[in-house]
């Protein structure tokens, strides 16, 4: 079976998620965490600090610290972007690069953030509005026929979409 090795698959881009930083509360004390990636640190308690989200979430296992919820996961914020996105039919950019899956993993970290079903579903309509928004796209231009009286065949929107779809995610 042939597999196309030039979409990223879920975990993937998952696992570039848990690359960005987010800021943390420690409860503990510590010079420097040395990674491969460099040195962290000095932690002290209560005193914010960024670190890569994998980080976080396995300091937050173990009860070592707080996460911080970003900003642009503030109710507010959220509600804001999904109206400017369902009433334009252009994208703007992401709330941040990887917001669905950055999102997913801290909600599911962290007890922390203030109404978290809230934020969750917004995250999710704000997703599906984008997904929408591409598909009309899409189709658009497969229906178009740029005055020539013949629109895309199914193999360049099967293409068009396999090209597409991970975009939303960025």
């Amino acid at each position: 079976m042939h597999v196309n090795r030039q979409c990223m698959e879920p975990s993937q881009i998952e696992f570039l998620a848990e690359k960005e930083t987010v800021a943390i509360k420690p409860n503990f004390s510590e010079d420097k965490i040395t990674l491969i990636t460099g040195d962290l640190g000095p932690f002290e308690p209560q005193i914010p600090i960024d670190v890569p989200l994998w980080l976080a979430v396995n300091l937050r296992q173990r009860r070592k610290c707080q996460i911080i919820t970003p900003d642009w996961m503030n109710i507010d914020v959220l509600k804001e972007r999904k109206q400017e996105e369902a009433d334009s039919q252009l994208f703007h950019p992401p709330l941040h690069a990887h917001y669905l899956e950055f999102s997913t993993i801290v909600l599911g970290a962290s007890n922390e953030v203030e109404n978290a079903d809230e934020v969750r579903t917004l995250i999710k309509d704000i997703y599906d509005i984008r997904v929408a928004k591409l598909r009309k796209s899409i189709n658009n231009m497969v229906n178009y026929d740029g005055g020539g009286g013949r629109p895309l065949s199914h193999a360049v929107v099967s293409l068009l979409w396999s090209m597409c779809y991970f975009s939303l995610l960025l």
